[in-house]
């Protein structure tokens, strides 16, 4: 049903991409074309290289709007914002983080981990922090001296002396320690020795951890000596499985990961490589979206682990790889179905949308938003004939962005203008709303901008070539890949998790979170149109990747995960609306209406918005959920356009509410005539 779907909504220049995807790929990181993902078009190449961004970044002001908390990071890395090990990096005390299967914090003299106990309640998964495991290295200060696509590598320092050096990994149910020098480390429970030399265990609220080390451990089993370049392995065994499995693996100690991905004609592949010390295959533990997709021979049947997302599996060897279906970036919907009366009553009312239009706003979202607005009814006003409309609105947009994507705008104002920050390491609004000084939300705020571009610009690359010196900063503080000394390597985007980061520091005990999944998907939509629009097919595929990915998340955790799962036994709701590390949540930042809940993960209803309607039968649901009693609530508009997913009589239905729906419930990012052409196409058998 996507399929039909999609396929309707399909502007001719998104059909056209079509080849060009199937062709055409790029992996960063470090992954070789030997190694590499399976599928078409794998290779190698940067985004954003210092060559191609110095001369855009010393084009706009330098300013730092808000000064980012105290960092443990060492000099010359980039402040690593929007991250899932962010809360561990920023701010007077390390949070928690959840390298899942495991939680991890750092204590005052080294590091505790252990594996989140899961509990279900009516409206929240709680899966927090769990000190099971404390290491004691003697430290007092401790400093992030390497990061990668799903690891992080922690130094630990009594003054300026290193002690040694800590790696944590995504989906690794190990902690590696390495010694600089001779250093004691004391355990908080004693571990006893096991069936053979060098491992330890203990057995903490029916959960085995191992140790395995080089060093010697006491007979109390609390004190752990190791000398300089001696190495310290802890673990969680997995239910299920073997505990010589994890002995032989922690003998090989992970020192990075490295990341791969393809985009072929029908899904997007990525790959996760854990590198270890004398290449020896590791354990590690896949996310139930990756489980269901996995490719490449990958061996996941060897145990499992609770977590807030859904039982992981453990899987031995050095690759996680796994797919997603395509999602196709699109920028308009396919009218070219409609009959003329109902091609007239559009038009009549990009007519009246047009002249109820608010003045464009000057803050980064709402601003972002208005431009969004516009573009969807020029494309609906140019498609059914209203082209005085269609023309005044291209004017209005070209005049709009224009003012926005002028390098020194801010120099001379201080709204609708982008600043760099050279501490903070990327482009903010001079006009900021809901934190993007501090890196909060710059996808769901920069992926407007970039989608009006994209619509607006696709059939004139003359305005392309204008807007490209800041657009293309835009697009480069979210997707830069490979060296930069500008912007941190893909800044929102969790390639392990498939889905975004929202908070730039992550001041939280559950980790860092994502509300707004379906605007995360609009980001990647937006910075794939923008791509074609300025003719970057690296961008383009890059883009596709994320779009394809996050949208596939989206369904996992956000809107479609599966009801008769155990892990939400107890929970009385059909969505989380607020993802985190270490719980999710049926709530949202800025109100508790049932419908805000729905209607946050749904909006704003673009033309790839058919992903939500995979499942015509949970969309039903999760409307009862949130909207029992009709959409004359927050979010009316898009949740009536949601409604639409179900199939065409819904839509039908939902297509005789519209035109009398109260202005109050459209929202700014909106517009009827939009909305109404969304319910128009749907409504076609």
């Amino acid at each position: 049903m996507c399929a039909r779907r999609c396929a309707r909504m399909l502007s001719p220049a998104a059909a056209a991409l079509a080849l060009l995807l199937a062709v055409t790929g790029c992996s960063f990181g470090g992954a070789d074309d030997e190694r590499g993902p399976v599928g078409e078009g794998a290779s190698g190449g940067e985004l954003f290289p210092d060559s191609a961004v110095a001369p855009l970044v010393a084009a706009v002001p330098e300013r730092t709007v808000a000064q980012l908390p105290e960092a443990r990071l060492a000099e010359g890395l980039l402040s690593p914002t929007n991250r899932w090990f962010s809360g561990l990096v920023f701010g007077e005390d390390s949070m928690p983080v959840f390298p899942l299967p495991l939680s991890f914090q750092l204590t005052g003299g080294g590091f505790e981990l252990g594996v989140p106990n899961v509990t279900t309640a009516p409206k929240v998964i709680m899966g927090g922090f769990v000190g099971h495991v404390g290491a004691d290295i003697g430290a007092d200060s401790h400093r992030v001296t390497a990061y990668d696509t799903a690891s992080v590598t922690i130094s630990q320092f009594d003054g300026d002396t290193e002690l040694g050096t800590t790696v944590i990994a995504q989906g690794s149910p190990f902690v590696h320690f390495t010694a600089s020098e001779a250093v004691d480390v004391q355990l908080r429970t004693a571990f006893t020795p096991d069936r053979s030399e060098g491992l330890w265990t203990a057995e903490i609220d029916g959960t085995t951890y191992g140790l395995v080390s080089e060093g010697s451990l006491s007979d109390t089993g609390t004190t752990l000596k190791l000398d300089g370049d001696q190495h310290a392995s802890w673990f969680a065994v997995a239910d299920g499985a073997d505990l010589a499995d994890f002995a032989e693996a922690a003998r090989h100690p992970i020192t990075g990961t490295s990341l791969a991905y393809t985009v072929d004609a029908e899904r997007v592949t990525t790959s996760i490589r854990y590198e270890t010390e004398g290449d020896g295959e590791t354990l590690f533990a896949a996310l139930p979206h990756q489980h269901g997709a996995l490719v490449g021979g990958s061996d996941c049947a060897e145990g499992s682990y609770p977590s807030v997302y859904g039982e992981m599996r453990l899987c031995v060897g050095d690759t996680l790889q796994w797919a997603a279906p395509l999602l196709e970036p699109s920028g308009q919907l396919d009218l070219s179905g409609l009959d003329d009366e109902r091609r007239a009553a559009l038009a009549d009312q990009v007519a009246e949308d047009v002249e109820s239009s608010l003045p464009f706003a000057e803050d980064t979202y709402f601003g972002g938003k208005s431009l969004y607005r516009s573009a969807n009814l020029m494309s609906v006003a140019r498609q059914v004939g209203a082209d005085d409309a269609a023309d005044e609105l291209k004017d209005r947009l070209v005049t709009q962005i224009g003012e926005w994507m002028e390098p020194g705008g801010c120099e001379v104002r201080d709204v609708q203008c982008f600043v760099y920050d050279a501490e903070g390491k990327g482009i903010v609004g001079l006009m900021t709303s809901f934190g993007s000084e501090e890196f909060n939300d710059h996808h769901f705020h920069y992926g407007y901008f970039l989608y009006a571009a994209g619509v607006v610009a696709a059939d004139d690359p003359r305005l392309a070539e204008e807007w490209a010196p800041v657009m293309n900063l835009l697009a480069a503080d979210l997707a830069t890949s490979g060296e930069s000394s500008y912007f941190p390597e893909l800044r929102v985007f969790d390639a392990y998790g498939s889905h975004s980061w929202a908070s730039g520091t992550s001041p939280f005990g559950d980790g860092n979170n994502q509300e707004s999944s379906s605007e995360a998907v609009t980001a990647w939509n937006g910075l794939a149109l923008w791509a074609t629009a300025s003719d970057q097919p690296a961008l383009l595929t890059a883009a596709t990747w994320m779009l394809s990915a996050e949208a596939d998340s989206a369904r996992a955790y956000w809107t479609d995960f599966p009801l008769d799962d155990p892990l939400y036994e107890g929970f009385d709701h059909t969505i989380t609306s607020l993802v985190w590390g270490g719980k999710r949540d049926y709530a949202t930042w800025f109100s508790a209406e049932p419908s805000a809940m729905l209607g946050i993960v749904v909006l704003p209803i673009s033309p790839v918005s058919g992903y939500l309607g995979v499942d015509p039968d949970r969309v039903r649901a999760n409307l009862e959920d949130s909207a029992p009693d009709g959409f004359d609530v927050l979010f009316g508009d898009y949740l009536l356009m949601y409604s639409a997913l179900e199939g065409p009589d819904a839509a039908a239905a939902a297509l005789d509410i519209a035109p009398t729906l109260s202005d109050e419930r459209i929202d700014d990012g909106n517009s009827r005539a939009y909305m109404m052409a969304w319910l128009m196409v749907e409504a076609v058998p």
